[in-house]
Formats: C-alpha cells, structure tokens, sequence
C-alpha cells in the first residue's frame, strides 16, 4: 500500500509540473492582494486607490480572461456578497495590478473590505480570494482638529557648538479617560523631526525613525495607527518623545525648518455607536529635562538614565514639574500619509570579535560593515558614562578610522543609573559602521553584551541571485547590504559621514538594479514626490532631494532621475500613475533646460562629469588627465536626448500626440547637432573617445546604423588595452557599460569587469576589505574628504545585468511589469549555473541555468497570466529539449525563430526545463 502511494504521489507530481490547462481542469487560487502595492494599509489618502492580485496555479497556460472586484463597508457585508462601495462586476480584462478603484467616493477615516475572483481563459472561475482590507486617512486639511504643539524656542541649552546643533528630546504626555467598551480607536500622527509614541507604557508600532523624510518646506507625513488593542476601559495615558530628525538641523548652516512639534488625533468609536476624539492641544504636558539630553542624526546621541521618569506614560503619573505644551507654528504647509513604508529593525547581527586595544578601549567588530545601532547591554555604577563612537575601517594601529566622517561625531554616550542590567539604544540618530569603540565599561566586556541593529525601509526582499563564482557572490552581497542600507526613507548617498543626502544621480539608473533585489516601489514613488515638491516656480530641479542642501546647478544628469525612475517604476511595476502625476513637472524641467541651455541643438550646461571616474593616481579623487575626461556637453547633450524618448513615452501613454511630436522634432535637431560636433568619423568615436562618451551615444540611440559596430569597438579597445581590461567609466559611464558590452556580444568583456579582482573594479573593493561598495574606486587610497565605504553610486548597471542578462529575468517595455518576460541569459565567462528568482508584482520568476561539456540545463517558473519570451543556447530547434521530450510534444511552447546561436520560443506560464547541445 505504501509502495502504491509513493507511485501514485510521483504521478501527481508529474502531472502538476507538465499539465497545461484543458477545459476546467485546474481551478487557481486568488492571492497575495494589495493596495497600492501595500498589504491591508491604513490610512490612505488617495480616493481611486490600485488594487493588485497574484493567481497560485499548477498548470501550464493559466490566462486570466476576466474579474470581478467587491468591496464593501463591512467584513459581514463582503462575506455576503454584499458589495455597498463597489461592485465591478464581470470585467473582462487579463489585468491583474494597479487596477483604480471605480466604486463610490470615498471618505475621511472610511473603513474599505475587498476581495476578488477571477475567470481563466476557458471561463473557468475561480473561489473568491480572502478578504483584505484598508482604511481611508485624512482626505482634506479640515479634518484635523488637532493643533501643532511643542516649544518653538531652545530650552536653557546651547543650540550650537561650532556648528554642531544641540537639543534634547522633548516629551509630551496625556491622560484621557475611557469610559465604555471600544470599537475602534484610531491615532493619526506626525511627530517633526522624529517621534516615537506608547499608550500605557507600551510602544505603538515598530516603526523607528518615523515620519518619512520630506520637503518639509511644502509638506510633512503623518502615520495611522490601529491602537483599539492599546487602550483599556478607565483611565489610560499617552506618551510622545520628540527627536530632531532633519527638520532641527543636524548642522546649523543647513536648512532649519523649526523645533521639534506635535500633530495628534485619536478617533474612539464605541460599540454604542458613540464617538469621541482625542486631539494634541495646551492641555498636554511637556518637558526637556528627559532621559534623551542630546541626539542629533550625525553627531550621535546621549541617555542619561539618571533622569529617567519610570511611568511618565502610564496613568496617574505626577506632572505637576512639567510645562503646559504651547501651540506652535505649523511644522508644515500639508499634512499628507505617509505612503511609503516605515523604518524598521530589519535585523540584528552579533558581533565576531573584540580586542582591547589599549586599557579601557575596546574594539567591537560586527564583521558587516551595516547601518543602524548598536545595543548594549551593561552594568555599573550609578551615573558613569559609557560610550560607543563608531566607524567604517580601522586605522592600522587597529584604532577606529573616522577622517572619512568629516564632522560627524558618531557617538552615543549613556549615563548609567546603576540598577542592575541596564539596556541602550538610542532612538533618534543612526550610523554607518563595521566597527563600534567601546570605552567606559566596568569590567571586562564580551561578546554578548552588544549586538548591532539593522535598520532600513521596510520593504519586501523580492530577488535572490547566485553563481558559480565566488567573486560574484561576494560583490552581489556587497551590493545588496549597500542598498539597504541606503534606504532611510529617501535613498541616500551614503549613511555614515555628515552628508546622508538624497542625490539624484545617484539612483537614476541604479534603482532599477535594486527594484530585482526588494520591493521598492513605494520608496521611489514617494522620492519623485519630494523631487516635485523641490522643483522650483521655474521648472530647475535640484540635485537633492529633500532640499536639506540646496543645490540648483541646472545640471542634467542628475536631475534627470526625476523622469527616468518615473520610467522605472512603470517598466518594473506596470505603474503608470507616477508618470500621470509629475508629467507637468517633468514637462516644465525639459522646457526649462532648452530654454536657457540649448544652444544649436547641444545642451551646453554640465555640472559633475563623469563622477568619479578611476583617477590617473591614487590619492586623487578626480583626474586631471583631460583624456579621462567626458566632455560636459556630451554628457548632458545625450543625456537631454535619452530623456526627450522618455517624453515622447510618456505622451504616448497618457494620449498627447502634440506634446510626443513636439518631443520628437526636438529630438531630431539634437540628432543632427550632436552627430555634426561630436562624432569622429576618423576614428569612429565620440568626443575624446572615452568609454562614457562612446557608450551613452550607443546606448541612447545617438549612432547611426552603420556606424555602431566601429563605435562599440572604440569601447572594446578603451577597456581591453588603455585600461587593460577594467573598467574607465564613473557614475555616468557605469550605467550603462555592462549591458551594451553584452548587448553587442562583448559578455566576455563584461565578465571580466565583474570578475577583476585588481584596481579598479568592484573585486577590488572587495579584496581590500570591503562588505559593501565604495564611494570611489580607489577607495582605501584616496583622500578621506570623500571617501564613504557605503555607496552605491558606482554599481551602475551591474544589478541590473546580474538579473536581466546573467539570470535572464528582464520586463518587456512593450508589455511592462513583466507581464511578458524576456528570458536571454548570457552564460558569460567560465559560468557554470547561474540560480535567481523575482517575486514580480505578477508573481515569482525563476531562472536557474547550468552548463556543462556543451550541454546546457534550464529550469524556469514563469507566473500564471504572464509569458515569456524564452533563448535557448542551441544550433537548431531540434536540439532543444523541454522536460526530456521534444519541444513540439510540450505544452505552452510555440517555436518563434533562430537568432544569433539560440532557439526562440514564446512560452505561456507555468514552469519548465529546457535541455539543450550549443
């Protein structure tokens, strides 16, 4: 009996990976919903929110035909299908993300239930999915009753020290009463800078460093909290702790934006039908003189336990020391949700070694080099100091190395109030370390007294990638704790030196790389809304956004993120709707640009180069040799024209035929200007003939036909004898110099960049020590003024080739968000497999590839209402084997062609296992 199950399970099996959907078969399972791209969100201010769904089905050729979406008032009504806010009806339509409400208008604080089902190809129609919810958040400025408080003045402490800004925490507190069972409870709250918030003593939420970072000049973020599980019947306190954030300056010649404030407001629905609200105003208490005597985002922060005030946020706590909360100026013109996720503790990693490097010094490595804190655990004598600076390197005498911090002084110092085992972490500053100095500790300290706490945007790990080389690995990882750690509601340039900024160059073309590795469509979203909020009356965008340094050098290859993540988010997640909404403000930065610097077709203004470019000698940050150098105008002349393809995209897609023509006419006078000043037909070269300046004139269309193949050599010969074979571009030139070596059959070449483990190269980075990726090249040799170990500027391109051409997972422009998927890996080099997956907004992609003595194996899942466009490594058609069998005998396969050595197939969903010669 047993023998006849295992057999019987084994068919099943089979069955499950090779059937294709016949009649009604197969029935999926409707899952994974979303609104806009969150699980169940609350607090949401946007009135036709996009739902998402995933199908879960075994067979092969799973197409949606149709679907129906119900959301209701009520779980009690969805569960009678009862639909009082929206019935869809029967749509029919294969769509399954970012698809707009359509339903009644909805209102302030509204509380939505949803759920969908969906109908295959053969009309089969599948169970409704599990009901998911979300709630409405403020839809006008009326609805807050609250007032802004706080203290909009210093409080008996200095606020500078040689520029060094000072304050210490202010905390905020109120009893309120519940008198009769809750319903619900609802807080909405904006806390500038930073706040952390409890009820009854207990902390609400996981969020750290909260709200999201904004142009605080135009608008703040508030957050929504579900607390109805927080309060209790009777008498219940809250409590607030005001950090400094970037809104009290960390330096005082930056943007200042105001003290610390306050926005409250809690709805109480009572089972009774009752309401009740609860709102911040000069009835709450406050004081200064808390546990929290200092923080400040680059200097660190101070905790003297001594002053701690046990119970200061529980009922019946005596306040009578405190202040009454003052009403204070708005901490900013709009109030708006939070829309991307939270900072959270996504980790905590111990540390592998300590020394004592002199007596009372010890040296703590976390053997990572990270991004958040460190937690201590310690004991001692009431009212000694223990404190903790941290750092990226070390020194070679094996002290800390902090000349690359500028001015921050990465400290946190904690005043000990002697009662047992105390724990610190600090609430309102963050570092960029490896390395953590512990001095002031009583005894001898180990291993398990400290522990380093990751923090960055919560946001979905959705890529895994690995190869059979180790280099690759190894700079992979690199890469991916460089981005995390980087995402601090904005992406920054780096997160442990005086600077934290949001630099739009940066990110341009890297945040596609990163969109394979987590989810951060919500992030970069957001981002383009800060970017719009800092563009200023006359269309200048800055180079970073937030403003916290106001920089308008009407540069474009900086600002020229703005449209083109825009573009990202739309090839990556199928989202059209940023591209709708910063349209106008793309289109008024464009005119901006050609109205005061295109002269003759060439756009004459560039600021950066090709930023940090591999400098002539190794202490320099940037050459000197005019050789090196890409002109200005090159690089800003093609960069303008790249983005005028982008405008004449995206007014396609939201129907401006005039706007797209106008782009287009534009377009073809740069065409002509730049071929006539800048293309050597000589020597077949751009410019001075530097990488960067062949590369952009590939990669952006700017080469006539028959003149790429002796352009493209120009950068073959730059890269194998002038560089000898490593790479010659910096931020600009690496954008793009991965994929055109491979798009032009060069993948050896591209191989080797990745796989050099000399200067300059990423394997360089990592042979000298290096856990993420450098700011420069020659990283451990330049000079510290500009020398972070945690950037992510320099990765160009190389995520994104890890996965669209080493794994083969790359989103079809013409049928974006992957919902056809371009399979063509580049079995580059001495690769033997490579193994990656995707969890894309339609579901999980896989590709996982080996070779071997001329045999190649190939197993790919492709998710259920998508297909792919799948080359195969072979000489024919014949050669190509599916599962063991002839490719013609499968199901779900359709041979469309041979091209340059690989068989050509359109394959429906479901998942496979390709063999083939080559």
């Amino acid at each position: 009996m047993k023998r006849i199950n295992v057999i019987a399970l084994a068919v099943l099996l089979a069955l499950s990976c090779s059937s294709y959907v016949k009649g009604n078969e197969t029935r999926c399972v409707v899952n994974t919903l979303t609104i806009n791209h969150t699980t169940n969100p609350l607090g949401i201010d946007n009135q036709t929110p996009l739902f998402s769904w995933q199908l879960n089905c075994q067979a092969r050729g799973i197409k949606q035909k149709a679907y129906q979406i119900l959301v209701a008032s009520s779980p009690e009504l969805l569960r009678d299908d009862t639909a009082d806010l929206w019935n869809s009806g029967k749509i029919t339509s294969d769509e399954t993300i970012n698809i707009p409400y359509a339903g009644k208008i909805l209102v302030s604080e509204q509380h939505c239930f949803w759920k969908v089902k969906i109908w295959d190809q053969n009309g089969k129609e599948s169970k409704w999915s599990s009901t998911s919810q979300w709630s409405m958040g403020f839809l006008s400025q009326s609805d807050w009753k609250a007032q802004w408080i706080g203290l909009d003045r210093i409080e008996g402490k200095d606020l500078t020290k040689n520029e060094h800004t000072r304050l210490s925490a202010r905390m905020l507190r109120k009893e309120i009463s519940v008198p009769k069972q809750l319903k619900q409870a609802t807080a909405y709250v904006c806390g500038l800078g930073l706040f952390e918030w409890s009820i009854n003593g207990n902390k609400v939420g996981s969020q750290v460093l909260a709200p999201a970072l904004s142009e605080y000049g135009k608008r703040a973020y508030y957050m929504t909290f579900d607390v109805t599980n927080y309060l209790k019947k009777g008498q219940n306190a809250i409590g607030v702790v005001l950090g400094n954030g970037r809104y009290f300056s960390p330096r005082a010649s930056a943007s200042f934006f105001g003290y610390p404030k306050l926005l409250f407001q809690l709805n109480l629905e009572y089972t009774d039908g009752s309401k009740e609200l609860v709102v911040s105003d000069s009835s709450w208490k406050l004081t200064t003189e808390g546990p929290i005597i200092a923080n400040n985002e680059y200097d660190g922060e101070e905790q003297d336990a001594t002053k701690e005030m046990p119970g200061w946020d529980k009922s019946g706590y005596n306040d009578s020391a405190w202040k009454q909360a003052e009403s204070v100026n708005p901490g900013a013109p709009l109030l708006c949700a939070q829309p991307s996720a939270p900072i959270k503790v996504m980790e905590t990693i111990k540390p592998i070694s300590v020394k004592e490097l002199k007596p009372g010094v010890y040296i703590y490595d976390m053997g990572q080099n990270m991004v958040g804190w460190a937690r201590l655990k310690v004991k001692g004598t009431r009212g000694s100091k223990v404190t903790m600076r941290f750092a990226e390197t070390l020194q070679p005498d094996g002290s800390l190395y902090v000349a690359n911090l500028r001015t921050a002084n990465v400290t946190d110092i904690y005043t000990l109030k002697g009662q047992g085992t105390e724990i610190f972490e600090p609430h309102f500053t963050y570092h960029g370390f490896r390395y953590v100095e512990l001095t002031g500790y009583e005894g001898t300290p180990d291993l398990s007294i400290l522990d380093g706490q990751v923090v960055y945007d919560n946001l979905p790990l959705t890529g895994k990638f690995e190869t059979s080389n180790a280099m690759i690995n190894t700079i992979y990882k690199n890469a991916y704790w460089g981005i995390r750690g980087n995402y601090h509601s904005i992406p920054t340039d780096c997160p442990q030196r005086d600077e934290r900024q949001g630099w739009l160059g940066d990110r341009a073309v890297g945040s596609k790389g990163e969109s394979f590795v987590f989810d951060n469509s919500r992030l970069y979203a957001k981002w383009l809304q800060d970017i719009d909020d800092a563009q200023r009356e006359d269309g200048s965008v800055p180079d970073v956004a937030p403003t916290y340094w106001k920089i308008y050098s009407d540069n474009v290859t900086w600002p020229a993120a703005y449209p083109v993540i825009a573009n990202m988010l739309y090839d990556q997640y199928g989202n059209v709707t940023p591209i709708k909404t910063h349209y106008d403000s793309f289109r008024k930065w464009i005119l901006y640009m050609k109205d005061h610097y295109l002269k003759d077709g060439i756009l004459v203004k560039d600021t950066y180069g090709d930023w940090c470019m591999p400098p002539e000698e190794p202490k320099l940050i940037h050459s000197n040799d005019p050789a090196r150098k890409t002109s200005g105008e090159i690089l800003s002349t093609s960069y303008y024209y790249y983005l005028l393809t982008l405008m004449q995209r995206f007014a396609t897609l939201l129907n401006k035929p005039n706007d797209a023509a106008e782009y287009d006419q534009l377009a073809s006078v740069i065409y002509m200007a730049y071929n006539q000043k800048f293309f050597d037909k000589e020597n077949g070269c751009y410019g001075n003939n530097t990488a960067t300046a062949n590369l952009l004139s590939l990669a952006y269309n700017l080469v006539p036909e028959e003149n790429k193949k002796a352009v493209f050599e120009n950068v073959v010969n730059k890269t194998e004898n002038d560089f000898h074979g490593h790479i010659s571009t910096g931020l600009v030139g690496a954008q793009w110099i991965m994929r055109m070596l491979t798009q032009y059959g060069r993948s050896d070449i591209a191989y080797k960049l990745v796989t050099n483990t000399d200067y300059p190269s990423w394997g360089y980075m990592a042979e000298h020590g290096a856990t993420t990726i450098w700011e420069l090249w020659n990283g451990d040799s330049a000079d510290p003024a500009m020398n972070s170990g945690n950037h992510v500027m320099l990765l160009g391109d190389l995520v994104i080739w890890f996965y669209e051409d080493l794994a083969g997972i790359k989103s079809d422009p013409d049928a974006p968000g992957f919902k056809n998927i371009i399979m063509n890996p580049a079995a580059a080099g001495n690769l033997n497999y490579v193994n990656a997956s995707y969890n894309s907004s339609r579901g999980l992609i896989k590709s996982d590839w080996k070779k071997d003595n001329g045999h190649f194996d190939w197993n790919i899942t492709i998710p259920a209402n998508a297909s792919a466009t799948v080359y195969v490594p072979a000489k024919s058609e014949e050669e190509v084997k599916e599962n063991g069998r002839e490719v013609s005998k499968s199901e779900g396969i359709t041979f469309l062609q041979m091209e340059e050595g690989k068989a050509v197939f359109k394959v429906s969903s479901g998942t496979y296992r390709f063999s083939s010669l080559y």
